[in-house]
């Protein structure tokens, strides 16, 4: 399997060279520096979740599209082995179990998330639904001017073409998430 730095960075390079935009010109569109988009393809960068989901949003693709695993049949991903992308705020880490396969439009997450600063999710693409079932701890998730209280084994969807957040409310959180596009 790939390593996630590598898939990052052949994948941003592909997508940017098919969109036929600069380095300069995904990176104002995608509101990162010039040197994080160059760092990240040339594989040295070291990505937030929330700047994959912007430079995503820049290219027109799903997120999924920078940590999609490598397939085959059966597929086994263990927790402790899910290559995850860490959040800017508070101890976050969501790993991509399984990527839409073609003609579909979902993708499936493991959420794993400490107390602290919120997760705070910018509006992703129009037609976006997320759905998250919560596994241990406690969170609060959805529109970020709507939030629940999600206990284990609890299930929320909401609009994804809104802001919304995730904040963990007790340690060892974790959640599944399916974001779905329709």
């Amino acid at each position: 399997m790939t390593t996630l730095g590598p898939r990052i960075a052949h994948t941003l390079r592909r997508e940017r060279e098919a969109a036929g935009v600069s380095v300069s010109e995904l990176a104002r569109r995608a509101g990162v520096s010039k040197a994080t988009v160059s760092q990240l393809e040339g594989g040295s960068g070291n990505p937030s979740v929330e700047t994959l989901w912007a430079l995503a949003d820049a290219l027109g693709v799903p997120f999924a599209v920078f940590v999609d695993q490598e397939t085959g049949t059966p597929t086994l991903v263990r927790a402790a082995e899910a290559p995850g992308v860490p959040s800017s705020a508070a101890p976050y880490l969501a790993s991509l179990l399984s990527a839409s396969p073609p003609n579909a439009r979902r993708d499936i997450y493991l959420i794993r998330a400490e107390p602290g600063e919120p997760r705070l999710s910018k509006p992703h693409q129009r037609g976006t639904t997320e759905h998250v079932v919560l596994i241990g701890g406690q969170a609060r998730v959805g529109p970020s001017d709507a939030a629940v209280v999600l206990e284990p084994g609890d299930y929320v969807s909401y609009t994804g073409d809104a802001a919304h957040v995730f904040e963990a409310l007790l340690p060892g959180t974790s959640a599944v998430m399916v974001s779905e596009l329709r």
